[in-house]
């Protein structure tokens, strides 16, 4: 069964399809991935290392920019994560279309 999903090869989080309980094993893309903390259904977890500044890309889209270095197998959300969707003045910078329309 399918616990969480990836859709871009270019996807450093996965969302999770369920529940995830710390200390789970997920197998994702033929690895597989330690889960830190608890994951909620429908929030993301790291599938690689992302360093503090780095972009957090879901569906192949940047979504935000991690606020702190965050480890493979945590979870992803508002605590360690800005967003960056919806906001015009990043997306002149960023070449990306802001969210409405997009």
């Amino acid at each position: 069964m399918t616990r969480a999903i990836v859709v871009s090869t270019s996807d450093n989080v996965a969302t999770a399809l369920e529940p995830l309980a710390a200390g789970s094993s997920l197998a994702i893309g033929g690895a597989t991935i330690a889960v830190r903390d608890r994951i909620p259904q429908g929030h993301k977890i790291a599938i690689q290392d992302i360093g503090a500044g780095a972009a957090v890309v879901k569906y192949g889209s940047p979504i935000g920019t991690a606020t702190t270095d965050i480890a493979r197998g945590a979870h992803v959300h508002t605590h360690n994560v800005a967003s960056t969707r919806g906001r015009g003045d990043l997306a002149a910078a960023s070449g990306f279309p802001s969210e409405p329309g997009r």
